[in-house]
């Protein structure tokens, strides 16, 4: 039986942990993780490094949450992760995620978005399709979940193609 290939190219999409719900006057922006979400982070950070989930770039939302989420990614897999902070992710649609994953470096293998629903999910079922989306998040993409998604074409142009569902962690312990 052959070997399977190598993907072309690698999506993670992770969307930030479980946070508090904003202080009177706080804004959206501003809300941190609880505690429920400091754990999950650490918990599903640790997962992708043990299973060698990791991408040569992350580009994160510039919520405190995201980039709070983002920061156990740099504890887990290393220092030097590459984090780069896109206002755009914080409010961005289906179409602008799309376009920023689109125009990275097609030298990149492999990139993460840190970002929040519902447009982290639109992307997933987009990408693998209902009926795949449904098995890992039929109740809807928790927060603090990663998936890892494999194309054999790079995305381009605003367009992703059609991918597969590589890996899928998420902070109960579930994967796949």
């Amino acid at each position: 039986m052959p070997a399977a290939s190598a993907p072309v190219f690698r999506l993670y999409l992770l969307r930030h942990a479980k946070a508090a719900w904003a202080l009177p006057g706080q804004k959206d922006f501003d809300r941190t993780l609880d505690d429920t979400g400091y754990a999950d982070a650490e918990i599903v950070a640790d997962m992708a490094a043990d299973k060698g989930l990791r991408p040569d770039l992350v580009l994160c939302s510039t919520a405190v949450r995201c980039r709070q989420t983002a920061d156990a990614l740099r504890r887990s897999m290393t220092e030097e992760l590459d984090i780069r902070y896109v206002d755009e992710l914080y409010s961005g649609s289906a179409n602008v995620y799309r376009d920023i994953i689109g125009s990275q470096d097609p030298a990149l293998s492999a990139i993460m978005l840190v970002g929040h629903n519902p447009v982290i999910e639109d992307i997933l079922r987009d990408v693998i399709g209902e009926d795949a989306a449904n098995k890992v998040a039929a109740a809807g993409y928790p927060p603090g979940a990663l998936a890892a998604i494999d194309f054999k074409t790079r995305p381009g142009d605003g367009i992703l193609p059609l991918g597969i569902l590589a890996a899928w962690l998420d902070p109960d312990g579930r994967s796949r």
